[in-house]
């Protein structure tokens, strides 16, 4: 039997394993079967809490596909309140080792329990071969993208530790994200696919969001999609560097300081429930 925790962050939901001491046998397969709406728990994919050598904790993070991914806003968020609910650390700011670097923490409690969590996502990367995409060195902003049924959209690519295309949309509550998603998703141009996330600016400070998640397809949430789109909205001159972002989920507050270049993020986190997997 293994123990786990169903947490989400303003939906975008996953199910946490304690595998510190006991190592989980093939997690991405055993993510496909968690992740799995109807004859499984249920959940955008699966998150391991580890040690780390460099940092008080590791996480590792696969897709409902089955993927590993290296970064999640939302899931390292419920990552830091599993930690400090469940007793393995005391500190209210924590560093967590992730595919994508180490990321600092600061957990805000309310009657003993953490209840959202501000998250140092660092520095965005713009630089096109760091994204990673195809063709001549620089940053993509409002480039051209031909998709095979001859739409053609304005992305502005960013990474956050994993790859975001932004395209922006007049009207993103009747947009056919489950149509455009994959087909960006898998273009020729990502050779590691990427997120993509669909946008309607509202103001300079609020903007609307829905993402196709790589690997996951479309969720409630994405943590390092906002990240991304906060900065492109920058890039771009749509939105300022503080937008509160309205997710299918819920809402996060983003920041793109100047002062040091990182992007910051907060948002709530929630246990749902614990339980045990029949192995």
């Amino acid at each position: 039997m293994i123990k786990f925790t169903k947490m989400h962050g303003i939906g975008n939901d996953y199910v946490y394993i304690d595998a510190r001491v006991a190592p989980v046998k093939s997690p991405g397969k055993l993510a496909v079967k968690m992740s799995d709406r109807h004859m499984g728990i249920g959940s955008d994919g699966l998150i391991l809490i580890l040690k780390s050598k460099k940092a008080h904790f590791m996480m590792r993070m696969f897709n409902a596909d089955g993927s590993e991914a290296e970064m999640c806003g939302n899931g390292i968020r419920c990552f830091a309140k599993y930690v400090f609910d469940h007793g393995l650390t005391k500190e209210k700011r924590i560093s967590v080792e992730t595919l994508a670097g180490i990321k600092h923490l600061d957990l805000f409690t309310r009657g003993g329990e953490v209840n959202s969590v501000r998250v140092d996502m660092g520095e965005p990367v713009l630089q096109r071969e760091r994204i990673p995409m195809k063709g001549a060195p620089g940053m993509v902003i409002n480039e051209p993208l031909l998709l095979d049924d001859g739409v053609k959209f304005q992305i502005t690519s960013v990474s956050m530790g994993n790859p975001h295309a932004v395209i922006y949309v007049e009207d993103v509550k009747n947009f056919p994200v489950e149509k455009y998603g994959p087909m960006i998703e898998n273009h020729d141009l990502f050779p590691n696919r990427t997120n993509v996330e669909f946008v309607q600016v509202l103001g300079e400070g609020e903007a609307i969001q829905r993402t196709w998640e790589r690997g996951s397809g479309e969720t409630l949430a994405c943590g390092t999609g906002a990240s991304g789109v906060t900065v492109a909205g920058v890039l771009t001159k749509r939105t300022a560097r503080e937008v509160l972002m309205h997710l299918s989920g819920g809402d996060l507050r983003i920041e793109w300081r100047e002062s040091d270049n990182h992007v910051y993020l907060t948002g709530p986190a929630v246990e749902v429930y614990r339980g045990e997997w029949a192995e």
